[in-house]
């Protein structure tokens, strides 16, 4: 087996510029990478960092990019580009590990012109996530190539739970033995619990009352909508708090506006937070939950359970994809039962979902003994499972393993 001297890793989202749960993943897998092997990161963005031994080069957009095209396809034209970009420049990794749609042609790429073995990891689904469409207009279909010419030729997938690796098996022609389970991790020093209550009082919650919160973009995926049109069920006694930015389109943005401000006319504590808060702000809201809420339509993995159940958080969420391998119901949350329409991520019964939702959040909340024992037992599973440091060594393992 030949010495692994230096890894290249492909993403969209690197810091300072990390939206979703794919781009925290990449950021805390390179820094624990780091202090095994060098590392070299090419993303998306204008970054230049050289520490110890972590590489980090951003690629900007190329401005023929917009011009005289659908403004619906620039997403995908920009990132086949970028992905050019990264390809072209002088590679000596031993091996290249691409992350999410958007560089995983450059992964491919990277490893047929250099000549080494390439890894991709499945963060999501293209198949699987049809509204985007909404988005990226007939750009979706290139996106969607994209992923998969690139997840039948790669020399190794990644899934990051066993549930998106069935489905990668069930929608691709791949060898089974090529794809491998490593799950999300978290930083156990940082996500913990604290009694700061600083951010809170900042965005207008009240401290002394208890809160259902979310946290995550606005987007079909996350099922937000599902959670606001519970807030009618949820008790009264509860705050709701959602820290919800970033939405996909322009349309789902109004629609989440507009059903705000239905429920907002009957109900005063509907709290929402229309930007990404930081992560010590986001560790706060955590911490101080009463019950945190993931109402997704799917979810390959969900890293934000993991981060609340690292703060000692009850956790409520809809049994879907990933969800069912990190929350254990009944030991750190409740699941509820997510009925979809055959070929959609349209819930079969919108309103019975969102009124269970609310149900279990209900549970939850009110119980102070149940929220505890959730809390506690949820960071104990995420200490036990799920740390970093853990998942760097068996990808590292991976690695090693494709070289010859």
């Amino acid at each position: 087996m030949a010495e692994l001297k230096k890894v290249g890793i492909f993403t969209k989202e690197y810091p300072p510029n990390v939206y979703g749960g794919a781009g925290v993943h990449v950021e805390y897998l390179c820094r624990e990478l780091a202090r095994l092997v060098p590392v070299e990161v090419r993303c998306f963005g204008d970054q230049a960092v050289q520490e110890g031994n972590l590489t980090v080069k951003g690629y900007g957009m190329w401005d023929e990019v917009k011009k005289n095209t659908d403004p619906r396809f620039v997403g995908a034209v920009d990132a086949f580009a970028r992905n050019l970009a990264m390809t072209k420049d002088n590679f000596d990794g031993d091996i290249v590990h691409c992350h999410t749609w958007y560089t995983d042609m450059a992964g491919l790429l990277t490893g047929k012109l250099w000549g080494v073995p390439s890894v991709l990891t499945i963060h999501s689904l293209e198949p699987l996530r049809p509204w985007k469409v909404e988005q990226l207009g007939n750009a979706y279909y290139l996106s969607a190539w994209m992923e998969k010419t690139a997840i039948e030729q790669s020399d190794a997938v990644i899934a990051v739970s066993k549930e998106t690796r069935d489905d990668v098996l069930r929608l691709f022609d791949v060898a089974p033995e090529k794809v491998h389970v490593i799950y999300n991790g978290i930083d156990l020093e940082q996500y913990r619990k604290t009694t700061d209550v600083d951010a809170l009082v900042r965005y207008g919650v009240d401290p002394t009352r208890p809160y259902v919160l979310f946290v995550g973009r606005i987007t079909r995926q996350k099922g937000i909508i599902h959670l606001v049109n519970a807030i009618p069920d949820i008790d009264s006694s509860l705050q709701v708090v959602l820290c919800a930015g970033a939405p996909d389109t322009v349309e789902i943005g109004q629609e989440m506006t507009a059903r705000i401000q239905e429920v907002s006319a009957t109900r005063k504590d509907v709290i929402w937070i229309q930007e990404m808060v930081s992560r010590s702000d986001a560790i706060q809201f955590y911490s101080n939950a009463a019950v945190f809420c993931c109402p997704s339509v799917y979810e390959p993995f969900g890293i934000i359970n993991l981060e609340a159940m690292a703060c000692e958080t009850a956790v409520v969420a809809s049994a879907v994809g990933g969800i069912k391998e990190v929350v254990v119901p009944g030991e750190t949350g409740l699941l509820v039962d997510l009925q979809l329409k055959e070929g959609t991520f349209d819930p079969v019964d919108p309103a019975s979902f969102a009124h269970e939702l609310a149900q279990a959040i209900n549970t939850v909340a009110l119980d102070e003994n149940l929220r505890t024992t959730f809390g506690l037992n949820g960071r104990k599973r995420v200490e036990e499972h799920f740390s970093w440091a853990s998942i760097a060594q068996q990808t590292l393992d991976l690695y090693r393993s494709l070289l010859k």
